[in-house]
């Protein structure tokens, strides 16, 4: 099963981002480890791990408070 992210505004609605495929839950956890800061800077607010179209986990990208 094919493993993605989605992308989240502030207000946890879709926004456009990369469309990337991963064999396994690691390379896309690995993937994110990556480019979250980019992400950030370009108004991502938080991710959404797909496996398919079953959400594992969603993250924030925004700083702790």
């Amino acid at each position: 099963m094919p493993w993605s992210w989605r992308y989240e505004n502030v207000e946890g609605n879709p926004v456009a981002g990369p469309q990337e495929t991963f064999s396994s839950q690691a390379d896309a956890e690995s993937w994110i480890g990556q480019e979250w800061r980019q992400l950030a800077e370009q108004g991502v607010a938080g991710v959404v791990l797909l496996e398919d179209d079953r959400v594992d986990y969603r993250m924030s990208l925004l700083p702790a408070e």
